[in-house]
């Protein structure tokens, strides 16, 4: 992103926003921890109504899809996208990796981030982590 954060934001505000995407997401990880609005809402940092107010429609601002990202352990980036926003270089895998993560775990994430459906991209990683364990056990 070249541009000033500001002004890609206000040029986001400015398009059309389908929050579909977002509230499938959103309510996927949700009933995944089994919580009610109001619960994911306070233990992601939100006041409940906020969360409401997402789920019916409206366009959550960019730091409450990043304290969504944490408390759901997604990539912020992800919700951002789904919420019409830019995506962030901070959180990007590849501009952090150089300095914390060996080429072949960079070369593993960035293949998962290909994976569209992010149902195959969860059973993949699970599929990872599971032969993780088995080597370190």
């Amino acid at each position: 992103m070249d541009e000033p954060l500001a002004k890609v934001r206000r040029r986001s505000k400015k398009t059309g926003y389908d929050p579909a995407p977002f509230i499938e997401r959103i309510e996927d990880l949700r009933t995944k921890k089994n919580l009610s609005l109001r619960q994911a809402g306070m233990q992601a940092g939100l006041d409940h109504q906020a969360f409401r107010r997402m789920i019916a429609g409206s366009r959550p601002e960019m730091m409450y899809c990043i304290l969504l990202a944490d408390f759901f352990e997604v990539n912020p980036n992800e919700l951002l996208l789904l919420a019409g926003w830019p995506r962030l270089k901070i959180f990007d895998v590849k501009s952090v990796s150089d300095e914390n993560l060996p080429p072949e775990a960079v070369d593993v994430a960035l293949a998962l981030a290909k994976i569209a459906d992010t149902g195959t991209r969860k059973q993949v990683a699970d599929a990872v982590m599971v032969l993780l364990k088995k080597y370190f056990d």
